[in-house]
């Protein structure tokens, strides 16, 4: 019984010895894999119109200068003071929150005014329940918003 145990264990150690392992990091191609255990290539063919797709997906990306978001739209109106109220708006609330973005926005035949640059809805929910008591119909729209701002190590040190 004790030469099936040993037996035993002397070959799985024996199977161990002998596994190698393959890795793979970023940027290695199949090829550049020299331990020589991976027999096999497997090449990607992919059709030539998918890299002209790619292109053009990231020529709208920089034309739209800035990301897909959120803002909350706090004033809306196509009166005849319609301008001049919402530059009213806009003023008031950057007083009241100067830590905050807003933008006046001419869609004929209405000026708004959104506020927030927000990569998800619930930063947006956020800024929402912080105004509510002055702007208490203001609500979440989707908008191209600004890249959000990027600070070095110096910058913030500062």
């Amino acid at each position: 019984m004790k030469f099936v145990f040993v037996g035993i264990f002397f070959i799985l150690f024996c199977l161990t010895l002998s596994a190698q392992e393959s890795s793979y990091s970023p940027g290695q191609h199949a090829s550049d894999n020299t331990s020589g255990t991976l027999t096999q290539h497997f090449p990607v063919i992919q059709d030539a119109r998918i890299d002209t797709l790619l292109e053009r997906h990231i020529g709208m990306n920089k034309r739209l200068n800035g990301t897909e978001g959120y803002r909350l739209e706090i004033f809306f109106s196509s009166g005849l003071l319609a301008r001049d109220e919402a530059m009213d708006v806009k003023t008031e609330f950057l007083r009241d929150y100067p830590d905050e973005q807003a933008y006046m926005i001419f869609r004929s035949p209405d000026f708004k005014v959104r506020v927030g640059n927000f990569r998800t809805k619930n930063e947006a929910l956020a800024l929402k329940a912080k105004i509510r008591k002055s702007y208490p119909n203001a609500f979440i729209v989707k908008d191209i918003i600004q890249f959000p701002k990027l600070f070095t190590d110096k910058q913030s040190n500062e």
